[in-house]
C-alpha cells in the first residue's frame, strides 16, 4: 500500500490553457483534476472561449469562487451572480459567463475541469 503524500502547486501546474483575457490551470491528482480559472475583466465565455464553436457551455461544474465576480446566464433565462466564497454547482444545461467588474475572476473547478480543458482553445 503506497502511504505517499502528493502535493501539488497551482504556481507550477501541471498544464496551462492560455486564451484572450484567461487561463485555465490544471493539476492532476490521483482521481480527480482540479482546474484554476482566471479570466480578466470583459471575458465572456462565448466571445473567448466558446466562440466560432458553440454559443453556450455544456461543461458541469463544481468550484469555489476565490476573488472577483462572475454573472451566469442560463439558456432558460435564468441567472446568478457568484463572488468570493461562493460554493458553485453549474448544471451541463447550456450556460454562459462573464465577469463582472474591475477584478480578475478567479475559481477552483473541483467537477467539469478535464471537459472544460478540452473545449477550450490555445492560443500561445
Amino acid at each position: 500500500m503506497n502511504h505517499e503524500v502528493l502535493v501539488k502547486l497551482f504556481d507550477d501546474p501541471d498544464e496551462v490553457k492560455h486564451f484572450e483575457k484567461g487561463r485555465f490551470e490544471l493539476v492532476y491528482m490521483p482521481n480527480m483534476t482540479i482546474g484554476r480559472a482566471t479570466y480578466e475583466p470583459g471575458w465572456k465565455w462565448s466571445d473567448h472561449v466558446g466562440v466560432g464553436v458553440r454559443k453556450y457551455c455544456t461543461v458541469e461544474h463544481l468550484g469555489i469562487v476565490l476573488g472577483g465576480r462572475m454573472a451566469i446566464l442560463m439558456e432558460d433565462g435564468s441567472s446568478c451572480e457568484l463572488g468570493p466564497g461562493s460554493c458553485f454547482y453549474i448544471p451541463s444545461a447550456a450556460h454562459d459567463g462573464w465577469v463582472v467588474g474591475e477584478e480578475d475572476y478567479v475559481s477552483l473547478h473541483l467537477l467539469g475541469a478535464d471537459e472544460y480543458n478540452r473545449q477550450i482553445h490555445h492560443t500561445p
